[in-house]
């Protein structure tokens, strides 16, 4: 249920009753404190201006022609002109009982979209690191978010997996092939990256067939196509591991790396040529936009194909928008890229849109994202200045996670304190990140993420937990609950409208790609049920009818905490 979508729309058409013109917004959000009640509308006073009105005459008015009749039993001027609304205890216990009756909570459905998700782009013979860690948990959640509201999601690994390297390192591969033909399992990729690169700069026989093989494998020849294939499964196969601890929904059938889209490149570069965008200069052919300036304040000149032939990032990503458009059939395009490549992007872009490869009905946006920081301000690296792998960096998480849960909860053993161990420490691993404002740099910091208090994973699985035991100890079936939900305290009401909120925060989520605004919404909840379960005894209340409308609320309370923490990709469990 859109409770704010709902009252918009009752508050728009009392505003144009009351003489506002046909475009006026009401602007409802959720009050911030309970004495303004639980939605305000601060439309009035624009409109006012707009018409020369005292606000607070215009708000009368609006009141005096708005019908929110059940919804609201209560509706308030406050200030210069905010209006206040105060829901019906009992319209808003109705509009619990719809939401438990629903798998999705009762959210509205939505207009279906064909979206595709740009994320997590590793690089081939590199084993994954810290750097790739927000692109690829912030980028899931996306599309989690999505696919849960019934848009169709189309992920897209970006895997770097083409350009002049892989000379180098097909022609080691040859040399180790000759040395270990059945030692191919490459369990360090950087160490292999680094020995191809010494190589290169080494050995002049060596450097000299590579550069040949560079010159092959983009002609298409045989064998270095496959050499370059075991390369990238190689890579695709360890990299999956990592997405499976992860527990990130990607898989190989998702990879669409750099060399799908060189087969176009050619045509790409005639076309611009063709339509009079791109024109040769000093050998190479660039594209001149007005859109931005280089530092003599001239039009910059955006090179597609160099000097030698060759192409660069911004001619694949003219492809990559082209082909999602046209091949995918996106109708939005969300690229999780760090902030660092945000001109560039636009640059590709500013192309694509003067060339008319995309239509501007089909949004493309770039979803940026700070970095990860040690606590010294400095990016997030070894002891020793070096980048952390990821693998390390979850097995480090899962042992911490096993101390704590240890020392918490003795009884847990074996298998079962194994799953909790992981769970919680891979989900404190990727809350820390996704709590944050993607937008911001943040500090990585072990003590934070891995407490049972404040907004953090475990804080968020415990109170889960806290929840499912609640039927435990009344030995009842979630299934089995009878009677009306009664919204009778303040803390029973607060708690059930917030739960009612949840469509508002995952479209939030959903528009602006924004994780963090999911996590500070089920932190409000959990703190909002640990308010009720100490006000308003649930197993020992003083009537069955109650006892059953507090079970209800504690459902709903717990389907809610598990769903929305699925949709950032964060596991629960049972006990813990």
């Amino acid at each position: 249920m859109n409770i704010q979508a709902l009252l918009s729309e009752k508050i728009t058409q009392a505003m144009i009753a009351a003489g506002a013109p046909t475009d006026c917004e009401a602007h409802v959000r959720q009050s911030a404190k309970a004495q303004f009640g639980d939605y305000q509308a601060n439309g009035v006073m624009a409109v006012a201006k707009q018409l020369g009105m005292v606000p607070r005459q215009l708000a009368e008015q609006v009141i005096a022609q708005l019908d929110l009749d059940g919804i609201a039993d209560k509706v308030e001027i406050a200030g210069p002109g905010f209006i206040n609304i105060f829901l019906t205890p009992a319209w808003v216990a109705q509009h619990v009982e719809l939401a438990l009756n629903d798998a999705k909570l009762g959210i509205s459905p939505v207009k279906k979209q064909t979206v595709v998700i740009d994320y997590s782009a590793p690089n081939v013979a590199k084993e994954m690191h810290v750097g790739h860690l927000r692109s690829t948990i912030i980028g899931d959640a996306a599309a989690r978010t999505l696919e849960f509201l019934g848009h169709n999601v189309i992920r897209a690994n970006h895997v770097g997996d083409w350009g002049t390297q892989f000379g180098m390192l097909i022609a080691y591969l040859e040399k180790m092939e000759n040395e270990h033909a059945n030692d191919m399992e490459l369990s360090d990729l950087e160490t292999f990256y680094r020995q191809a690169k010494k190589a290169y700069d080494e050995d002049p026989e060596f450097a000299l067939r590579a550069r040949a093989y560079v010159v092959k494998l983009q002609g298409g020849d045989e064998y270095c196509r496959n050499m370059w294939r075991k390369l990238v499964d190689v890579t695709m196969t360890q990299n999956q591991i990592t997405y499976e601890r992860l527990n990130v929904t990607l898989t190989k059938d998702d990879v669409m790396g750099e060399s799908l889209y060189n087969p176009m490149l050619p045509g790409i570069v005639a076309d611009l040529k063709a339509k009079g965008l791109a024109k040769e200069s000093e050998g190479a052919t660039v594209v001149f936009l007005d859109e931005f300036k280089n530092k003599e304040g001239e039009p910059m000149g955006v090179i597609i194909q160099k000097k030698d032939g060759g192409y660069l990032y911004t001619t694949t990503d003219i492809a990559c928008a082209k082909y999602r458009y046209e091949t995918l059939g996106a109708q939005r395009v969300l690229y999780y890229i760090d902030s660092r490549q945000h001109q560039h992007l636009m640059q590709a872009w500013t192309i694509v849109r003067k060339a008319g490869y995309v239509p501007d009905s089909v949004s493309l946006e770039h979803h940026m994202f700070g970095m990860m920081l040690g606590k010294d301000g400095k990016p997030f690296k070894t002891r020793t200045g070096g980048t952390i792998k990821l693998s390390d960096l979850l097995d480090e998480a899962i042992e911490r996670a096993g101390k704590l849960i240890t020392e918490k909860n003795p009884e847990l053993e074996g298998e079962e304190l194994a799953n909790v161990t992981n769970v919680v420490g891979i989900g404190a691993v990727k809350y820390a990140d996704l709590s944050k404002s993607r937008t911001t740099d943040y500090i990585f910091d072990w003590d934070n993420m891995l407490a049972f208090e404040g907004n953090t994973a475990p804080y968020m699985q415990y109170a889960y937990t806290r929840v499912a035991s609640v039927f435990k100890r009344a030995n009842v079936d979630e299934n089995s609950l009878t009677g009306a939900v009664i919204l009778a305290t303040d803390r029973e009401k607060a708690l059930a409208t917030r739960l009612l909120q949840f469509e508002e925060t995952i479209n939030t989520v959903a528009r602006d790609g924004t994780p963090h605004v999911m996590c500070a919404y089920l932190y409000d909840v959990a703190g909002l049920f640990s308010g009720f379960y100490e006000d308003c005894p649930i197993l020992t209340a003083d009537d069955e009818a109650t006892r059953q409308s507090r079970l209800k609320l504690a459902l709903l309370t717990s389907r809610t905490l598990k769903i929305g923490l699925d949709t950032l990709g964060i596991e629960t469990v049972e006990r813990m």
